[in-house]
């Protein structure tokens, strides 16, 4: 029977349908180091695409000049270069010969012969129609250019930045460029850097994309020897891998520090924002001199700008601060705990936050409750007791933190900026006093210009913060959403389409509340700001308001001149013929007249008054009208419409070097002596 032949030999499964799970393989743990984790995610950083990689490249290393050379009080001056390097050139730096291409069908910018022949036809028909509408004698819209063959040869740039700042201790450059999360630059101040990184994640870039390591030249002040340092990174175990580390002899006893890189990039899909980018520099820097040079085997593409240095007044060096009570958070407060030298919960209160005093550390200590006591150790500090430090700091009041360890550009060099890089026709600026977010002081300074050279119609908005610009994401920033909706442009006299507006508004502050991964713009969500940055525009517009109604009325004047002018032709010919028909009935006495009108009927007889005459009299009347009026409302505005004469004061010589200074927000008046 079949079914006793069925349990006698069962049937055997086929190899490969097995449908028994596979075990998973226990799972291990792993752990990235610093530098692994900002070279994978190294968009956090703004190393997105090779192009925003050479631009936060140059603005790095410029920003890391800019500090080394204020830090020392020493005018800065940058030369930053973009050498452009071909494949063969790169090939050669690292060893590799070049090799030409054998099977074309295998690269992504090969081209079939049918999509070559699409192409050639495409381009046919495009000419065809622009010859028709040309003959048409209709507008022909220049050829789009050529699209690109899709392809992803890299470009390579070698990037150098030199400075006359403080340099580096010799010891110190492999852990400053080597060593991720590593640097002098940590602790509550003002800085210009956004994450603490500087030139390390350029050098990560660099490794990732060229292979290549860093070159470090640097020298301090009091230095007899330069040192020269060449090295990369080994990013799994975040620690510099060093290739030379030597001195040499500093014979013309220069201090800074040049810094050349070479990293794959593109200057031409970036190059209109590292230009912007050096141009907004020197206008919150204009005590800075910038060389920019971008060199290539074409000469046609080759760059040279130099933004010269306006004036010698620096702002001050930024000092650090403690935190403030109400800017902690739980794990801020065991740190400082643990770094803290203090014994005492009453000490620690005192010197490692702001604004307490003894007496209100006492106050605050006897509120926490009765587990705590002034004299208790701070180390001996548990876990809930810190969680009730923490509710105390958030609920109990302060005084704020001072503005006065911040360092603003200063509303003299903010205006000095504007009208050096831009020639506006008018300009007014505004440094609104110090204010508080979540316990971290800022302040912040606006200018508005209208008019300019290289200022497109409309607004155009400039962003800085910490002193530094921000060029992305502008659509969602305080500054632009105050600027285009927040402003009523019409009742300053401005209007927003037509005019060349310039705004700029500077932020500083401890704590820059920066959006987005990238920290390219500060939300519009914190309202201390939003109505600090408003005030500032407004204080700004309200000066030009006054400006613009002045040269409105000017305007307006001259109008007004000009329209009387107009008439005095057609007036001195009916005047001196009326005169001409009046001396007939004159001379015919049939009609008597006064003794001086005789007299000048008289006058026109004989010739001796002219049309001339007349014509220039009238003229003469015009313009004491004119003046009249505008001295009237001179004397009702209170202002000296007197004319003006250029003064020319002769430069003093180099070696007169003593002065005094006395500064006002918009001039310094340097006496020397």
């Amino acid at each position: 029977m079949e079914s006793g032949r069925s349990s006698e030999s069962p049937e055997v499964p086929k190899k490969g349908k097995s449908k028994t799970p596979r075990k998973p393989k226990d799972s291990i743990l792993k752990q990235k180091s610093p530098a692994e984790f900002f070279a994978d995610n190294k968009n956090i950083a703004g190393f997105d695409n090779p192009g925003k990689c050479l631009y936060t490249t140059v603005r790095e290393l410029v920003e890391n000049a800019l500090d080394s050379a204020e830090s020392i009080s020493e005018l800065p001056v940058v030369e930053i270069t973009i050498e452009e390097i071909g494949r063969s050139k790169f090939n050669s730096m690292i060893g590799l010969a070049d090799h030409e291409r054998r099977d074309e069908a295998l690269y992504d910018d090969f081209e079939t012969a049918k999509a070559r022949e699409k192409r050639l036809a495409k381009e046919a028909r495009v000419l065809e129609i622009q010859a028709k509408n040309a003959a048409l004698g209709k507008k022909v819209k220049d050829p789009a250019a050529t699209k690109a063959a899709k392809g992803r040869e890299a470009s390579y740039y070698r990037v150098t930045c030199k400075d006359n700042g403080r340099g580096m201790p010799h010891d110190d450059i492999p852990n400053m460029f080597g060593r991720v999360l590593s640097g002098t630059k940590y602790g509550l101040k003002q800085t210009r850097g956004k994450f603490g990184l500087g030139a390390k994640m350029a050098l990560i870039w660099s490794k990732m994309s060229t292979g290549l390591p860093i070159e470090i030249t640097s020298s301090m002040n009091s230095q007899n020897y330069t040192s020269f340092c060449r090295l990369d990174i080994d990013i799994h175990k975040n620690v510099p891998h060093i290739h030379i580390h030597e001195k040499g002899e500093n014979k013309e006893r220069w201090h800074g520090a040049e810094i050349q890189i070479v990293i794959e990039g593109n200057w031409t899909t970036y190059r209109s924002k590292i230009l912007h980018y050096m141009r907004q520099m020197a206008v919150i820097t204009p005590y800075a001199q910038f060389l920019f040079q971008f060199v290539s085997d074409s000469p046609e593409k080759n760059v040279t700008i130099r933004f010269t240095r306006r004036t010698d007044i620096m702002p001050s060096v930024p000092l650090e601060t403690k935190y403030h009570p109400s800017a902690v958070d739980i794990l801020l407060i065991k740190r400082l705990i643990t770094e803290t030298s203090k014994q005492t919960l009453l000490q620690f209160l005192q010197h490692e936050f702001v604004n307490i005093g003894k007496s209100h550390a006492e106050r605050l200590i006897g509120e926490m409750g009765p587990d705590f006591s002034p004299k208790m150790s701070v180390k001996s500090l548990t876990p809930q007791q810190i969680v009730r430090i923490h509710q105390l700091f958030r609920q109990a009041k302060f005084d704020d933190p001072s503005g006065d360890i911040l360092s603003p550009a200063g509303e003299y060099n903010l205006r000095l900026g504007i009208i050096k890089e831009l020639h506006p026709d008018m300009v007014a600026t505004f440094s609104g006093s110090a204010q508080v977010f979540e316990g971290h002081p800022f302040i912040v300074e606006a200018g508005v210009s209208v008019g300019g050279k290289d200022v497109k119609q409309g607004l155009n908005v400039f962003r800085f913060a910490n002193r530094i610009p921000l060029l992305f994401e502008q659509g969602a920033d305080v500054v632009t959403r105050t600027a285009m909706k927040r402003i009523n442009w019409n009742s300053y006299k401005i209007n927003q389409t037509q005019d060349k507006i310039g705004v700029f508004v500077s932020i500083v502050s401890t704590k820059i509340p920066f959006k987005g991964t990238g920290k390219e713009y500060i939300g519009d969500d914190i309202s201390e700001i939003a109505s600090a940055v408003k005030t500032a525009i407004q204080q700004c517009c309200n000066q030009l308001k006054s400006k613009i109604v002045k040269r409105i009325h000017a305007r307006e004047q001259q109008e007004r001149k000009r329209n009387l002018s107009k008439y005095i032709p057609s007036a001195t010919a009916a005047i001196y013929d009326l005169l001409k028909q009046t001396t007939i009935v004159h001379a015919s006495k049939k009609r008597r007249f006064r003794d001086d009108i005789a007299d000048l009927l008289k006058q026109v007889s004989v010739n001796s008054l002219t049309k001339d005459t007349f014509r220039e009299k009238l003229a003469q009347h015009v313009e004491k009208v004119d003046y009249e009026m505008g001295l009237e409302y001179a004397t009702q505005t209170g202002v000296n419409e007197e004319p003006r004469e250029d003064i020319y004061i002769e430069s003093l010589d180099e070696d007169k070097k003593s002065f005094v200074d006395l500064q006002s927000p918009i001039f310094v008046f340097r006496l020397y002596h």
